[in-house]
């Protein structure tokens, strides 16, 4: 990277008010050390514990989904340009005047991206009470997945958060996407 660059990017990163920026193979011990950190600083910038738990309680779900979900891109599918990237999963943390944004995006296959695709629709389309049913129904009647999720992590974003999962997929090639999640904390 040219070195005017990374001046660039602190500019891009100063300008969108990032606390917490990571790009990288998520670990539990990454977990452990991002969650320390996000907590330390939304003491100090966040007054009201109520957004600060709602802020944090969306970043833990979030780091949960990159842990879990992040799919290996295998080498053969990938340009040799993107091979260092291909476990890589994207995270940024950033406040604006009237919220926080909790950004994420990770490699996925593209028929589990659509199958996660529809569920994002039908979360959005629920209503605070219909959230709450839905959460419930899937936490007392869901079953476990082979990563050993039950799929409650994005209704809960959905929940806490108060608003709608923006997202994308971006076509990587033929068999994986990069899934981009925006999620706004009021």
């Amino acid at each position: 990277m040219p070195l005017r660059n990374i001046y660039n990017l602190y500019q891009t990163m100063e300008r969108d008010n990032t606390m917490l920026s990571f790009k990288g193979i998520v670990t539990s011990d990454l977990l452990s050390s991002v969650l320390q950190i996000m907590e330390s600083k939304l003491g100090h910038v966040e007054k009201s514990t109520k957004t600060r738990k709602k802020v944090y309680n969306v970043l833990v779900e979030c780091l949960q989904n990159l842990y879990h979900h992040n799919e290996e891109v295998k080498e053969e599918n990938l340009d040799p340009s993107q091979s260092l990237f291909s476990k890589s999963a994207l995270l940024m943390i950033s406040k604006n005047e009237d919220f926080y944004e909790v950004k994420t995006g990770n490699y996925i296959e593209k028929e589990k991206g659509k199958i996660l695709e529809q569920k994002i629709k039908s979360i959005n389309k629920l209503n605070k009470q219909e959230l709450r049913e839905m959460y419930k129904d899937v936490l007392n009647h869901g079953t476990l997945s082979n990563k050993g999720t039950a799929g409650l992590g994005l209704i809960d974003i959905a929940r806490k958060s108060g608003n709608k999962l923006e997202y994308s997929f971006l076509p990587v090639n033929d068999e994986y996407s990069f899934f981009c999640l925006n999620v706004k904390i009021n």
